[in-house]
């Protein structure tokens, strides 16, 4: 394929793993050409936050990621509400810690228990510092969030002087869209009830039955019976021209099962080739152009990365 979108599959730190760098490690040695970084620190001290790495590690994780090709992303606290007063501090830590590693990406989570006019002015401050740092911001659905709320998010943010807008977008979490009540079992419906004007700019990919958040490896849930479902979505985020990091969010037992699950999607992916809207009359691919704010990071041309060789993931900012 000559010109086609980059997508760029990793895996994440884990509560689980025995060291903080143990999964980062892996991506390294194992290929991967993405990578976040989830601060999980717990009230009885249990996990990690940034400030367990020092700025000479930051710049060792910066300088490997870098040599490898890693695009890095980082996933704020779990416990950051942006409508929270407290969480202010936390959200900026977690975006100094995102700027000093050298990633694209902050992902937080939606929240609307005080509507969503309320959050959307909330993540304002956040827009604002993502945009000085050069980052982007993307906002993740959890079980609790519906299509329609994506919906009325993004057009809330588009009547806003948000100097950061063109830079925020949608984190997709398919495992938690398998759980929405409103879409229940069905991610592939959430997915299609978003609206044009929502970018998705983000991938969190897991499984589960629709029973539990059990952040199941791809193809280790239902998929692994059926993986018509998977397919349909890995078609789906190809028609819309997605170019950005896929998350795998989980650290399996044996971690073999990531390579697994990123080895089938990019067999997925390649024998899709280049999306329809980058093909001439005449079939042959052309340079992608034209395409909505949020849906590219930097450059307009990108390729999608075979298990081998590796090539380079688009670059931050």
């Amino acid at each position: 394929m000559k010109d086609s979108l980059a997508i760029c599959i990793g895996n994440q730190t884990a509560f689980a793993a025995a060291t903080i760098l143990e999964p980062f490690h892996y991506a390294l040695a194992n290929g991967f050409d993405a990578f976040e970084w989830f601060p999980d620190k717990r009230h009885g001290g249990q996990g990690w936050d940034g400030t367990d790495l020092d700025a000479a590690l930051r710049a060792e994780i910066r300088r490997a990621a870098q040599a490898k090709g890693v695009r890095l992303s980082v996933h704020a606290h779990w416990s950051a509400n942006p409508l929270s007063p407290d969480a202010s501090a936390v959200l900026s830590r977690d975006l100094e810690f995102a700027e000093a590693l050298g990633a694209a990406l902050v992902n937080v989570h939606l929240y609307t228990e005080m509507g969503i006019p309320s959050y959307a002015r909330a993540v304002l401050p956040l827009l604002q510092q993502a945009a000085d740092m050069g980052l982007q911001l993307s906002i993740e659905n959890t079980p609790e969030t519906t299509p329609q709320h994506f919906n009325e998010l993004f057009a809330e943010l588009q009547t806003m002087d948000v100097p950061g807008s063109p830079r925020a977008g949608m984190c997709f979490d398919l495992g938690h869209a398998n759980l929405c009540p409103a879409t229940h079992n069905d991610y592939l419906s959430y997915l299609e009830q978003l609206a044009p004007h929502v970018p998705i700019i983000h991938l969190h990919a897991h499984e589960n039955w629709g029973d539990a958040d059990t952040h199941l490896p791809l193809f280790t849930g239902p998929a692994a019976a059926d993986g018509r479902g998977i397919d349909e979505f890995v078609k789906r985020i190809w028609r819309r021209r997605y170019t950005g990091s896929l998350i795998l969010e989980q650290w399996p037992q044996p971690p073999s099962l990531l390579n697994a699950a990123r080895d089938r999607l990019v067999e997925l992916l390649h024998a899709l080739g280049p999306p329809p809207e980058a093909l001439d009359p005449d079939g042959s691919s052309v340079p992608l152009s034209g395409v909505a704010v949020g849906q590219l990071d930097t450059a307009p041309e990108r390729r999608i990365h075979p298990p081998a060789p590796r090539a380079a993931c688009p670059p931050a900012g």
